[in-house]
């Protein structure tokens, strides 16, 4: 008896440690491409202009990388509609699709996708964050290498400081200026603060209006034209973006100028759009997918910052304002995209 007991408990010894080396052999193996064609999640926030270019250039990033659709990858995609619920649902069911990586697109996205990935089932990249430090998801600005083992990506900070500072060189009397941010959102948050900085240096007064939805971006700009802005600036706020169009018509009623930081902003009407270039930064994020598909450890990648800065500008609007607005021959030079006094849009080739 006291023999078999001895078999027995050195069977299930056995059978302990061999889990345990397994367990731990799988633990540091982490997450991987499991499948032959490897099964990808695009996820972004919403169908703005700024995140279908990102969507563009991370498809054809990963095209230069050898991985063509249907053929040698299978790309899933994924668009909350700018609704904070739909992201997190979104963001499960990629986690438990059985996908071997998650690319996600924006702020909220990054969020979700993290908060449901714990577990790290899922290799995530992530791209068009502001400040992917101050989101919560595990990031270190000291330490770019400390991040978690299955995630690793970019951020974008908007060149806040430079659109202000561009705005005042077109208009050196500039005093007061109007702000519209949804107070929810990382993004909108981080570009506020800069932009305060920014103001206090330029000895400009900066009034903000609060919007929590799309639909209140309108009030909330209105209130600012009420108190007599001279100008409206809209920073990396996803929410307040959705809205431009609006806020751009009833800038251009109120004879007054919007400052963005995107340049496809001047498309829609604002007078400068500075930012980055979504495309680049989207082709970036591609490639950085394809080399965790090839088998790069995510582990030896640093979280970096990537804004190749893009200027739009568009000089329909100076002649309708109410104050004498005029762009530096040299700020005019810079421009990648410039729409005349005649609405003429003419853009620099696209260098790659």
């Amino acid at each position: 008896m006291r023999s078999a007991f001895r078999h027995l408990s050195l069977g299930l010894g056995l059978i302990l440690a061999v889990s345990a080396v397994l367990l731990l052999s799988d633990w540091n193996r982490g997450p991987g491409v499991k499948h032959k064609i490897p099964r990808v999640a695009v996820f972004q926030y919403s169908s703005r202009p700024l995140l279908e270019e990102s969507v563009a250039g991370i498809l054809l990033g990963l095209k230069e990388r050898g991985y063509t659709q249907g053929q040698t990858i299978q790309i899933a995609q994924f668009n909350a509609q700018n609704d904070l619920p739909t992201t997190a649902s979104i963001a499960r069911a990629i986690e438990d699709g059985g996908y071997d990586l998650a690319i996600t697109v924006s702020t909220p996205c990054l969020q979700a996708m993290a908060a449901a990935n714990r577990a790290g089932k899922v290799l995530h990249v992530f791209g068009v964050v502001t400040d992917p430090f101050v989101c919560g998801v595990g990031l270190n600005r000291a330490r770019p290498l400390d991040h978690p083992k299955w995630m690793v990506g970019n951020g974008t900070f908007q060149p806040v400081r430079n659109a202000l500072l561009d705005a005042k060189r077109c208009y050196p009397a500039l005093r007061r200026l109007g702000t519209v941010w949804n107070p929810a959102e990382t993004c909108s948050e981080v570009c506020l603060r800069v932009a305060r900085a920014t103001c206090q240096e330029m000895g400009v007064e900066l009034l903000e209006a609060q919007a929590e939805s799309s639909t209140a971006v309108g009030e909330a700009a209105s209130s600012l034209l009420v108190r007599g802005v001279e100008a409206i600036f809209i920073g990396g706020d996803n929410t307040v973006e959705m809205a431009m169009s609006t806020i751009v018509r009833l800038a251009t009623e109120a004879r007054v100028p919007v400052v963005a930081c995107a340049p496809g902003h001047a498309d829609v009407g604002a007078f400068i759009g500075l930012g980055a270039d979504y495309f680049e930064v989207g082709r970036a994020e591609g490639h950085l997918a394809a080399d965790l598909l090839a088998g790069r450890d995510p582990t030896t990648l640093p979280i970096a910052n990537l804004t190749p800065n893009k200027l739009g500008l568009n000089l329909s609007p100076l002649s309708r304002l109410q104050t004498h607005w005029a762009v530096p021959p040299d700020l005019l030079e810079s421009a990648a995209v410039v729409i005349d006094e005649n609405g003429k849009r003419t853009e620099k080739p696209h260098q790659q």
